[in-house]
């Protein structure tokens, strides 16, 4: 019977060890889980910010390539062909620049939806949404400047014959 009882005390004293352990490994875990989550969240919210400035850059290229069209459209009602050719190139690397910009918001924007594939919060869901909203006005932005691109080269042909 002692020998029962003995074996007994070994195997809880076993047990409590064990779950010692497994509850320290749970708050290890929980510790981690809480930093992760807080960096997931960081990583959103400049990933936002990112897509956010990206369409703002865009948005400066569009305004740019609109002005430069302008200018390729005073340009050619003069005999002054180079001055329309150089408005034109403006205008297409403001286009190339709006480009740049849409596609960096878009990589914005995927950066932010897979921190929300990784923790489902709200506020994450929330920045991931403005991204993509972001990442849209960028590509927008960019159409407008290519097509205004492509009308200030039209007025550089134009100027040539």
């Amino acid at each position: 019977m002692a020998d029962n009882l003995k074996q007994l005390s070994v195997e809880m004293a076993r047990i409590r060890a064990e779950f010692e352990d497994l509850k320290k490994s749970s708050i290890e875990m929980n510790a981690r889980y809480a930093l992760t989550l807080g960096v997931l969240r960081d990583l959103t919210s400049h990933t936002t910010e990112s897509a956010e400035q990206a369409a703002k850059a865009a948005q400066f290229s569009l305004e740019s390539s609109r002005q430069s069209l302008a200018a390729a459209r005073q340009a050619a009602a003069v005999p002054v062909i180079e001055a329309a050719q150089a408005a034109a190139e403006a205008a297409k690397a403001a286009a190339h620049s709006a480009m740049q910009s849409a596609a960096s918001a878009a990589s914005a924007a995927a950066a932010a939806a897979l921190a929300v594939s990784h923790h489902a919060e709200g506020a994450s869901a929330h920045s991931s949404s403005l991204a993509a909203e972001a990442s849209k006005k960028a590509a927008a932005f960019a159409a407008q400047a290519v097509d205004f691109s492509n009308k200030a080269a039209e007025f550089a042909k134009a100027a040539h014959k």
